[in-house]
């Protein structure tokens, strides 16, 4: 008997039903616009069906070549392309799946000199002004919505989904703070949401009943003169009367200065939102944003906060989410950690999506996990991020591994990072990887240090090296003073830090380092979490926003770096700017163009501008990048030992994060 009874409960819609109440949330793979995109997408979305996902929505594709977000972006709006669409819709329904296809419109998100709005306003986040649409183009973009539907239809898609929220032309149309105008599509509140009805109540008539259409209801704009609560329950209702099948929700515009899926964003934090709504319409609801394992999605379920569950990112970290929860396997979910770092990050730098936990997402066309003819014995040097993602490769394509490990637990820098402030979700990494490793039989050897005379002993056919890195070290003046730590000390050996500290690095690990030393206890408190970055719970302000509380920070900190660009340049793309403005708030004094010249008794001494400086702090806590560790590869070479491959950290240092160390990880797994 499973554990998820109400999640996996079938979902009537009257004229269809859907096998359980999960949903695949909307999400750009990139591949769409990729050559032979659509081949690809087919065997993307196939391998989610298989995995028995209720009912996939597709990343979002204009109606028109205006309302792309940027040019040649995907589009429906012509015979030829239904034909791209047919491989998806085949692919998806021969393993038994349902698919629908969100139609999305960007306006004032365009990134294109071309761009359409309802005003003349700018995006903060797009350096295109749009043009404010005349009354005929408003008329033609609706003919579009319902022309792009009616061929999503004949493609073989199971319904569509209007994309109404994170600010996209629906949206702007809605709040009026984008929505100035003078025209039957502008001024009072039932005038602005004219443009969302016209399009749902065309739609249904034109593709009749027997198709599913959702809406993605912007439920909390997050934006200043956002949409208020009632204004969001009207458009529901009115939504529902004209024709909607299920109600989906959206929480933030792309504009907002508020977190809404980065891991540091407590699980199911907006379920809330969506049960208030439930109450006032009578077609299902659907909730989002953080929800990634079973256990949270069947307690949405099973409380009544929602009829459906979306996870966008989580079927993209475990295509078999669904069948793994419901052969009780819920422990071997490769659970998603909300980094954005290969999904989004990549998507908004145009690239094709991935998954920093499974970069064999999105690359199901590519040869991989080809069981083996001839089972080789193989060691593994180190069990951090590389080590483990190869080890685990290597042993699900049938070789037997050993795996080398000088700490008594599995992790390398997964053990760091975990007790990061937000990124607490790494321990789901780490207990996927302890797990499957049992599975298929890894050999763990740990708290020893593996030696030349012990690997040539055994006789291993092949030997991989993932040793990791080790801390880079600084030539200043004074860099060996006890008041000197490197983030080793903090994050590991647990080293006592002062009140009055100085970081320098602006990296990815000082960064953590700050968040670490400004929090006494991780923010996984819902209602400390809205009262740091202002969401209003109580839905009585415009948009859900309400103003932030003052922080008291622990600690006064110091960040620093040589170079003169912004700090955290490198951050990730989406998930950058929560970092900075969390900092910000910590009031964390950053100061780039720092030239370092003595660490004493009295503390860090810079130079800067040609003018002295002096952070007169108790620690001094070095973040200055790291260094490959990989001694132990040319000793091998050394004895003459052939079969020696490096991967991760200790092959490449630079710019290290575990997206490239797994990756690298399970390509060289691949590969032996």
């Amino acid at each position: 008997m499973t554990h998820y009874n109400k999640l996996l409960e079938p979902l009537d819609l009257g004229f269809t039903q859907l096998k359980n109440r999960v949903l695949m949330g909307s999400m750009h793979t990139g591949l769409e616009e990729e050559k032979d995109g659509f081949t690809k997408l087919a065997a993307f979305y196939a391998k989610r069906a298989q995995g028995g996902v209720g009912l996939i929505v597709t990343g979002g594709v204009s109606p028109n070549r205006l309302g792309a977000l940027y040019p040649f972006a995907a589009k429906l709006t012509n015979r030829k392309e239904v034909l791209k669409h047919k491989l998806v819709t085949d692919a998806v329904h021969a393993h038994g799946g349902k698919i629908a296809m969100q139609i999305l419109h960007g306006g004032r998100y365009s990134f294109h000199p071309f761009a359409l709005a309802p005003s003349r306003i700018k995006a903060p986040i797009n350096k295109f002004t749009p043009f404010a649409m005349p009354g005929f183009l408003v008329e033609s973009t609706i003919r579009d919505y319902v022309r792009c539907a009616k061929l999503a239809q004949d493609a073989g898609y199971d319904g569509v989904e209007i994309m109404g929220s994170e600010g996209y032309l629906i949206n702007q149309f809605i709040v009026s703070h984008t929505n100035k105008r003078k025209d039957k599509w502008g001024g009072n509140y039932a005038n602005r949401m004219r443009f969302p009805l016209e399009i749902v109540r065309r739609i249904r008539q034109q593709v009749g009943s027997n198709f599913i259409l959702i809406y993605r209801l912007s439920m909390l704009d997050l934006v200043k003169d956002g949409s208020s609560w009632q204004e969001v329950v009207e458009l529901a209702q009115a939504i529902e009367k004209a024709g909607a099948t299920l109600i989906n929700t959206g929480i933030g515009w792309h504009e907002t200065k508020v977190p809404t899926i980065a891991t540091m964003v407590p699980r199911g934090a907006f379920t809330f939102v969506s049960q208030k709504l439930r109450t006032h319409v009578t077609i299902p609801v659907i909730t989002t944003n953080r929800i990634n394992t079973p256990e949270l999605a069947e307690e949405i379920i099973a409380s009544g906060m929602a009829d459906m569950v979306s996870m966008a990112r989580p079927m993209l970290a475990d295509a078999d989410f669904v069948r793994k929860a419901a052969e009780n396997k819920a422990d071997e979910i490769n659970t998603c950690i909300g980094c954005n770092q290969a999904c989004l990050d990549h998507v908004f730098m145009k690239k094709v999506a991935s998954c920093l936990v499974n970069p064999l997402a999105c690359r199901e066309t590519e040869p991989h996990m080809v069981v083996v003819k001839r089972q080789k014995n193989i060691a593994v040097i180190g069990a951090g991020p590389a080590g483990l993602s190869c080890s685990l490769t290597l042993a699900q394509r049938g070789h037997k591994v050993t795996i080398y490990e000088k700490d008594t637990m599995l992790g390398g820098q997964f053990n760091i990072a975990k007790q990061i402030p937000g990124k607490e979700e790494f321990n789901e990494t780490l207990r996927y990887f302890s797990v499957m490793l049992n599975k298929y039989q890894v050999q763990l050897k740990l708290g020893t240090v593996a030696t030349v005379d012990e690997l040539c002993a055994h006789k291993f056919d092949d030997i991989v090296i993932a040793t990791g890195i080790v801390p880079r070290s600084l030539d200043i003046e004074g860099i060996n003073h006890p008041k000197v730590l490197s983030y080793l000390d903090v994050l590991k050996y647990k080293k006592p830090v002062g009140k009055k500290v100085a970081i320098i690095g602006a990296g990815g690990i000082g960064f953590d380092v700050a968040e670490y030393l400004l929090s006494s206890a991780h923010n996984d408190n819902l209602l400390e979490f809205m009262h740091l970055w202002g969401i209003d719970n109580t839905l009585t302000e415009r948009g859900g926003l309400a103003k932030p509380q003052p922080i008291t920070p622990i600690r006064q900190l110091y960040m620093l770096q040589r170079s003169e660009s912004k700090l955290g340049k490198r951050l990730g793309k989406t998930t950058g700017w929560i970092h900075r403005e969390s900092l910000k708030k910590h009031q964390v004094k950053m100061i780039a163009g720092a030239n370092y010249t003595k660490i004493d008794d009295v503390g860090l001494h810079y130079v800067q501008n040609d003018k002295h400086h002096t952070c007169e702090v108790d620690n001094v806590v070095i973040c200055a990048g790291q260094e490959s560790y990989n001694i132990l590869a040319l000793e091998l070479k050394n004895h003459g030992y052939d079969n020696v491959h490096v991967v991760g950290g200790a092959f490449i240092a630079k710019e290290l994060d575990a997206k490239y160390a797994i990756y690298e990880g399970a390509k060289l797994g691949n590969s032996l």
